[in-house]
Order: C-alpha cells, then sequence, then structure tokens
C-alpha cells in the first residue's frame, strides 16, 4: 500500500514547476502501478500548447476554469470543476486558464518524474517503458 500526502510532495523533488504549470507527482513509474498520477495547476492567463505524443493522459478539473482546444477539430471545451478530458489519441491541444486550474491527472506510460515539455509539447518517451501510440505528423 502507497499512502501519501500532497502537501508532503509539495516540499519535495517530486513537485515539478514549468512555465505556466506547477506538478506534483504523487505516483510515478518506480512505484509500479503501470500509469502515473499527478495534481497538477495550470496558472491563469497562460496558453499552454501540448502533444503528448508518447502518452496518454486524462484530467480531472477540482477547481478553476479555462478552456482547452482540440487543435486537429478546432473545437473548444470549457473547463470547470467535474469536468475530465481524456488525451486518447495523442491529441495536440491548447489550455487556457482564465483561473488557476487545478487537476488530478494519470499518465499511461507512466512518467517518471523529470519530465517537462519539450519544444513540440511532449514528454520525451521513456525508453525502458511502453510507448503509447504515436502519430505521424
Amino acid at each position: 500500500m502507497i499512502i501519501r500526502n500532497l502537501n508532503d510532495i509539495r516540499k519535495t523533488d517530486r513537485n515539478v514547476r514549468s512555465d505556466g504549470w506547477a506538478s506534483a507527482r504523487m505516483l510515478l513509474k518506480d512505484d509500479g502501478m503501470g500509469f502515473s498520477f499527478h495534481i497538477t495547476t495550470m496558472f491563469a492567463g497562460t496558453e499552454l500548447k501540448m502533444h503528448y505524443q508518447n502518452h496518454l493522459e486524462s484530467v480531472f478539473v477540482l477547481k478553476g476554469k479555462g478552456t482547452i482546444e482540440d487543435l486537429a477539430t478546432g473545437e473548444i471545451h470549457k473547463l470547470e470543476p467535474g469536468v475530465m478530458y481524456a488525451l486518447n489519441d495523442n491529441d495536440r491541444h491548447i489550455v487556457r486558464p482564465e483561473t488557476d486550474i487545478l487537476t488530478a491527472c494519470a499518465f499511461n506510460p507512466p512518467v517518471t518524474g523529470k519530465e517537462v515539455h519539450d519544444e513540440t509539447g511532449a514528454y520525451p518517451a521513456d525508453p525502458d517503458g511502453l510507448r503509447a501510440t504515436v502519430l505521424a505528423e
């Protein structure tokens, strides 16, 4: 059994911060669960263009509001408490937080904990882990 406290995680190197977001990585690859679990805050006024080419992600909004744009279709969806979105097809997207947005996120394959977005908006593939479907550009 794994028990962790969010406030404790936020005081360790499992709390990763980058431009526009901070993520407390509650479960990582080395925990052996087959997925990673994060509590992530996306900061108001930012525009987060992402494309997880090597991971699938689901996100549940706990607090805050904003929008997510599906770059393949141009569709824009509201984000608010109670909304879940899943990037089940390595979807290219932009999140635009109007307020700070607090989320709970799961990644498959799990991240190792040190990843930050590269120039394409993706996390790098873990050479030791399973690789999610990669879309041809």
